[in-house]
């Protein structure tokens, strides 16, 4: 009965929301661990659960550790799946509609200096531009490529690694993006990273193999590039600037969010941008621009 359910909910997912593989697994993995725990203390299947036996499996969560981000997710996917059962007739109703989960403090997120960016991107360059073997220079001019177009446009991991050839308008300087939820959008691209890109797509065909089909990126198998490669080339990157923080490809796109506000540019494009469907999510990046200059007034004013 509860493989049944999860499939069918999973199929719910990526086909009628158009959810990514990461987050069917993300919410399978939450469900999973639900009725796996209401299994184990002998507790009742989907179509009896109450919002007791909920708050207690988040209750037992907060008891053993988890912090309180990994309790509202699992609360999230919860939600989301007895709405979507009760919704379809799978289950009487929805035990979840009152379940609450707890407030997660808005950490403001590390983010690169100007300096450091530039350091970065500018020393990635210069090592391409070094390289004598074919095969290594290759590689190089793809991972400061890679970095150039984290940092100029903000996009995610996974858009970057699903860009094809064909989503370039190379005259225009903008790249076509599929986000979330196969929702579309399109980001400029700047100078430094368009001179960046077109180097490597030069050299492309030493590591690209058939597999690779139109992938912008490929890893040194020659097949489309994996988010996991490229979070390590972005950290191994990083770890050679001093003082630099230690960030993934999310940290660039952080960078590139802070760097616009603190520029001058208004909220709603930055939003549109980052593909952001709520402005809400987009508004932690004025707490980080506000930080910083909270922390630059305390530095430098003689009365702070």
């Amino acid at each position: 009965m509860v493989e049944v359910l999860l499939a069918d909910f999973a199929e719910h997912l990526s086909k009628e929301r158009g959810c990514s593989a990461h987050t069917v697994r993300a919410y399978l993995g939450d469900l999973t661990a639900l009725f796996t725990h209401l299994q184990r203390v002998d507790g009742p299947a989907p179509a009896e659960v109450t919002l007791r036996d909920l708050r207690t499996w988040l209750a037992n969560q907060h008891a053993a550790g988890a912090d309180r981000s990994t309790v509202q997710r699992h609360a999230a996917s919860v939600r989301t799946f007895f709405a979507w059962a009760a919704r379809t007739g799978r289950v009487p109703s929805d035990p979840a509609r009152g379940l609450r989960s707890p407030k997660v403090d808005r950490r403001l997120p590390p983010t690169l200096e100007v300096d450091h960016a530039r350091r970065l991107l500018d020393g990635l360059a210069a090592q391409a531009e070094a390289a004598e073997d074919p095969q290594q220079r290759a590689g190089s001019l793809r991972d400061s490529a890679i970095l150039e177009v984290l940092y100029s446009t903000g996009i995610r991991v996974s858009e970057l690694c699903g860009l094809d050839l064909s989503d370039q308008d190379a005259e225009r300087q903008l790249l076509r993006v599929l986000g979330k939820g196969g929702k579309q959008r399109v980001v400029p691209l700047g100078a430094p990273a368009r001179r960046s890109l077109d180097a490597w797509l030069a050299v492309r065909g030493l590591l690209a193999a058939p597999a690779a089909e139109g992938a912008v990126f490929v890893g040194d198998r020659g097949g489309r590039i994996d988010p996991r490669v490229v979070r390590r080339i972005v950290h191994r990157s990083l770890a050679r600037i001093p003082e630099a923080p230690d960030l993934g490809p999310h940290g660039l796109r952080h960078a590139m969010a802070t760097h616009l506000l603190e520029g001058g540019a208004d909220l709603r494009s930055v939003q549109e941008l980052l593909g952001h469907s709520s402005l809400a999510t987009t508004q932690l990046y004025t707490h980080v621009t506000t930080e910083r200059l909270r922390k630059a007034y305390q530095q430098a004013h003689p009365r702070a």
